[in-house]
């Protein structure tokens, strides 16, 4: 396949189109499960069932852990099967179209709806139940999100882009994110005007319709000829842990164990940033649409508009310049937004320290990302898609949640809710831990920087 330097306006659709919808998807999950968690199951549930049931904070923990587990190993097994059956497009279109049909289903889950389910009267059970069921269709849908999003989609991106214009690609793709989390949290004012039943129904739709898009749109980037490696499925899953391919491959593992580390230090506060957001700043969606005007409206776009000028600008850049000449600084600007946003009492100022961290984070993401692409063998970009989600995924929301979990125990806060059950909300310790966390980025960037950051 002839890899293009200029991708062409069908190519830039389809990363954009695909690219958005599987970040606004993955951060109703990283964000609003956590949420619907908190904020619909375990709200109105008696003291009594609070104190004898799963554990809000742990339960949020074990959700992300196990949704982490199951993206890992779908990957592995859909991007190995993609590359043997060398077919990147049903994958994409067919799982985005069942990816939302899962995330509907959410609507239905309710206290009430389990207990009817399962034919429960206990409230202990009951509130369990829901719990599990929460967890459980978090993983099917994280199977149906991993399927066509983390292995197809982006084994499709590294197939179509190249060492000239994977920065300017990233760059665009680290923006999706932040469009994705800035469009999600809007939502949240929907969230209150309809609730969580009609919001995870219309998203589930929105997304269900970009699967059938792409029927039309995206043009595969595998000649569709079934292929062979050679040798069996589990010696292609077990390939990537070989000491010889990672010697072999060493630029890559660097580049992921960078990956890693940066993903446990955003995975430290992400799953409780909301929850803290709420609690610990007084910050409501209400009371944000309530405070939009005209001005402020049009400031903000005016706003977006700069900072995608200057991140893409930034991604052309590195393409030109190398990503070595970028690193440094980026890792300091996550660490030290971090540690501003930790110390901040105020909604505003602790938006100066989230603006601080998430240039740092967008930079980052540029820049290891496309690192990764480069130094993946393009003959086994699928096979290799599992081993990403092991760095990308696995190993930080694992571990993050859980050092979150466990410091937010310093400075947590206890409150009395509407139905008079006492409840913990994180505190801001987690933000300063994340930024230790962080600080170990450095050293795969320093050893992949004495290797060489580009791939020639």
């Amino acid at each position: 396949m002839k890899k293009e330097n200029k991708l062409g306006g069908l190519r830039w659709f389809n990363l954009i189109l695909f690219g958005l919808m599987g970040q606004i998807a993955w951060a109703v999950e990283n964000m609003y499960f956590n949420t619907f968690l908190y904020n619909s199951v375990y709200n109105g549930a008696s003291q009594y069932a609070v104190d004898n049931s799963l554990d809000v904070m742990g339960a949020i923990s074990k959700m992300v852990a196990y949704s982490a587990v199951t993206a890992v190993v779908t990957t592995f097994i859909i991007g190995i099967l993609s590359d043997r059956v060398n077919r990147r497009k049903w994958f994409i279109s067919i799982g985005y179209i069942l990816w939302g049909g899962i995330t509907a289903c959410f609507g239905f889950i309710t206290r009430d709806n389990i207990a009817v389910l399962f034919h429960l009267s206990d409230e202990v059970k009951i509130l369990t139940a829901t719990v599990v069921t929460v967890i459980v269709m978090d993983c099917v849908m994280t199977f149906m999100g991993s399927t066509s999003n983390d292995s197809a989609f982006n084994a499709w991106i590294t197939d179509v882009t190249n060492v000239h214009n994977r920065a300017t690609v990233e760059s665009v793709l680290a923006i999706l994110p932040i469009f994705a989390m800035a469009l999600v949290m809007g939502l949240g004012g929907l969230v209150s005007a309809i609730g969580y039943p009609t919001f995870f129904i219309s998203l589930g739709a929105v997304v269900a319709v970009c699967g059938f898009i792409g029927i039309f749109t995206v043009k595969d980037s595998r000649e569709g000829k079934k292929t062979e490696s050679g040798q069996s499925f589990f010696a292609d899953f077990i390939y990537g842990f070989k000491p010889s391919v990672i010697k072999e491959n060493s630029r890559l593992y660097l580049s992921l164990a960078a990956v890693c580390v940066f993903g446990i230090a955003v995975q430290v506060f992400f799953p409780y940033i909301f929850i803290y957001l709420q609690h610990s700043l007084d910050f409501t969606f209400d009371k944000l649409l309530a405070g939009l005007t005209p001005a402020t409206i049009v400031v903000a776009l005016v706003v977006i508009v700069a900072v995608v000028a200057l991140i893409v600008s930034i991604g052309k850049l590195i393409d030109r310049f190398g990503k070595d000449k970028f690193i440094i600084a980026s890792i300091v600007l996550f660490v030290v937004g971090l540690v501003v946003s930790g110390f901040m009492k105020k909604l505003g100022g602790f938006a100066i320290g989230m603006a601080i961290t998430f240039t740092g984070y967008g930079l980052l993401m540029i820049l290891t990302n496309a690192a990764v692409r480069d130094f993946t063998p393009e003959d086994k970009t699928g096979m290799f898609q599992g081993i990403r989600m092991i760095f990308n995924v696995l190993i930080p929301m694992i571990i993050g949640p859980v050092i979150g979990r466990e410091v937010c125990r310093i400075s947590e806060i206890t409150y009395t809710n509407e139905y008079g059950v006492v409840t913990s909300a994180p505190g801001n310790v987690m933000f300063w831990a994340a930024a230790v966390v962080g600080l170990f980025i450095i050293i795969p960037v320093v050893a992949l920087m004495k290797k060489g950051f580009k791939k020639d």
